[in-house]
């Protein structure tokens, strides 16, 4: 067992572990720690702990030290000069006439390096802009071109929901979200009701998945051929939430199908698996683009 404390170095960024050094460090307080891109700071968001030496990356390094008044005011004038690089970086992608969106700009806190962070559709040469910048900031440069979920997760908003955005209040990490998500959780497919204001698709579409699979599992498909209290016949429709399953019987094969809890059908003979059913391939096409 290790002792450690986990640090955060964006407001919703993912945690990273420390070895306090004996110290104790409670949730909030900012310290000074050495990362791969140098000395940074960041917020402590686990407080002490001791953790399993299987779940630590090694080497683990040791904080530098408690934030103090001096590195807190530091901090603040290099949250002023990246105000200042964003607008400069504006008007040198305008002059180099490059198709590029600047989102963000970060000064690591030892002052050796610049990340400007920027969308693009595809990829940008932007060889001359670095020169550029460089020439005037002297010091070094970085361009990242990120995902438009990073961009939503960078600048914040609100969802549909009219809460704030998932990525930007709460989730470390993105999780993969697909298309099947939606069909088994009986959505529409239309692209503008599950997709997000970043134009992919929607991250509480994986909240609620791991129950739905395990109602699938529990819940006879539409054809199946089923044994009721009634008798025999086919499934026609299911709820998973209610649990409730119509299934029209042999005996009455032109009436209106019967409602039995999922508990009382039991399966004779399962369906085959629903093939991924779309209107056509431009819609098919469509909703693939909100997986990437």
């Amino acid at each position: 067992m290790t002792e450690v404390i986990g640090v955060r170095f964006k407001q919703v960024g993912k945690i990273y572990y420390f070895s306090p050094n004996g110290v104790q460090m409670p949730i909030g307080e900012k310290v000074i720690v050495e990362t791969a891109r140098g000395i940074e700071c960041g917020e402590v968001a686990i407080a002490n702990r001791e953790i399993d030496d299987e779940g630590i990356v090694k080497p683990l390094k040791t904080v530098i030290r408690i934030a103090t008044e001096e590195d807190r005011k530091h901090i603040e004038e290099n949250k002023a000069k990246e105000k200042k690089a964003f607008k400069l970086c504006l008007e040198k992608i305008e002059k180099h006439k490059l198709d590029m969106k600047l989102v963000d700009v970060e000064y690591t806190f030892d002052n050796n390096k610049i990340l400007f962070y920027f969308t693009a559709d595809g990829r940008v040469d932007f060889r001359e802009l670095v020169k550029d910048l460089a020439s005037v900031f002297k010091t070094r440069i970085e361009l990242r071109q990120i995902g438009v979920r990073d961009e939503a997760k960078m600048l914040g908003g609100l969802g549909i929901c009219g809460r704030p955005f998932c990525c930007s209040s709460f989730l470390g990490e993105f999780q993969p979200v697909s298309i099947k998500m939606a069909k088994e959780q009986g959505l529409s497919l239309n692209p503008t009701k599950i997709s997000g204001t970043c134009g992919r698709l929607m991250c509480c579409l994986k909240y609620e998945q791991n129950a739905y699979e395990d109602l699938i599992r529990i819940t006879p498909r539409v054809g199946a051929y089923v044994s009721t209290s009634e008798g025999k016949g086919t499934v026609t429709e299911i709820s998973l939430l209610t649990g409730l399953v119509k299934v029209r019987l042999d005996k009455a094969s032109d009436g209106a199908p019967m409602v039995f809890e999922r508990e009382a059908v039991r399966v004779l003979k399962d369906a085959r698996p629903q093939k991924e059913d779309y209107a056509d391939a431009k819609q098919e096409k469509e909703l693939k683009k909100l997986e990437n």
